[in-house]
């Protein structure tokens, strides 16, 4: 039995091998020949004032000079002397920028969470307007980043309908705590959504005989949420947090629309500088930052999949299947 099951299981595995190798040479060129490219450039020196003859020559080639650039602020002056970079020069600004991304990270995927499991339970409701439920709470998910910050922008203005409501007068664009908690707003109110759209299809999966079981055995409504709801819910739950997460380390039109795209604003994200960094022409050091930020993502997803238990392939449950 063991033989025979396993050569159907090889020949499909083989077939499935086969239909996807085209999509995955699109890939390739798509996603690996610019994340290769960028990694190339990274170590490729910026134009730069040569103090000999007073032109403007080809970096060539730099090893980890970029990278240094960004993580240590070191900096080359114009006669050559390596040392600490002077204020307003775009890499003082980095080790800020990597904090607030964290604490937007950090900040807009917990509040997500909780608001999408909410809505994700009421709409798992059977209710006449479950339909209609469901269609407004994925409106501000449906609206585009840039108009969803021109909005919130209009409504932060300091005549703007949050102050007229609260009756105060707060700098939401200058105030640094006050701009970011206006970010965080934006951000939650449109990402929300999408959290509970994972989060339902989660709760979808859970049999209703599982809850009919434990009403008969006199459970209440914490007791099924705390011991069913959120133990099955839990591969979707961590799905979600994980896209939920990669999404926000990478933020950038929010904070620049709503607030401001300058490289030393409390709202600047690491992608900013990257941007800023391009526009200033130095387009190997802002792939250096580009590479930083990919290594970033790409440690804290594989932490997530490999310590938390975010099952995005659904690895685990072929695994157990197997291995019935």
């Amino acid at each position: 039995m063991t033989t025979a099951t396993a050569q159907p299981r090889r020949s499909d595995t083989g077939r499935a091998a086969l239909l996807t190798a085209p999509a995955l040479a699109v890939l390739a060129v798509v996603i690996g020949y610019p994340i290769i490219r960028a990694i190339i450039l990274s170590f490729q020196g910026n134009r730069r004032l040569d103090p000999a003859t007073g032109l403007f020559t080809d970096g060539g080639f730099a090893g980890l000079e970029n990278y240094l650039y960004w993580i240590t602020n070191r900096c080359m002056s114009p006669t050559g002397v390596i040392g600490t970079c002077p204020p307003g020069v775009l890499s003082t600004d980095f080790w800020p920028a990597v904090g607030i991304t964290l604490f937007f990270t950090v900040v807009t995927v917990l509040l997500e969470t909780a608001l999408g499991m909410a809505m994700a339970l009421i709409m798992n409701t059977e209710s006449r307007g479950r339909a209609f439920i469901r269609a407004a709470v994925l409106i501000p998910w449906a609206i585009p980043t840039a108009v969803t910050a021109k909005l919130w922008q209009f409504m932060f203005a300091p005549a703007g309908i949050i102050n007229s409501l609260l009756g105060a007068d707060i700098a939401w664009t200058t105030d640094p705590w006050a701009a970011r908690t206006a970010v965080i707003i934006a951000d939650v109110w449109k990402t929300a959504p999408f959290m509970a759209l994972l989060i339902l299809a989660g709760l979808q999966m859970i049999p209703r005989e599982v809850y009919e079981a434990a009403r008969v055995d006199g459970a209440t409504r914490w007791q099924q949420f705390t011991r069913i709801t959120l133990p099955l819910v839990r591969p979707a739950l961590m799905v979600a947090v994980l896209f939920r997460t990669l999404d926000a380390l990478r933020m950038y039109d929010l904070p620049v629309i709503m607030i401001s795209g300058s490289s030393n604003s409390p709202t600047a994200t690491i992608s900013q500088l990257v941007v800023e960094d391009m526009r200033q022409g130095n387009f190997n050091s802002a792939s250096a930052l580009s590479t930083l930020i990919f290594l970033l993502i790409f440690a804290v997803a594989f932490i997530m999949i490999r310590f938390l238990g975010a099952d995005v392939g659904g690895g685990r449950r072929e695994a157990k299947e197997d291995s019935r």
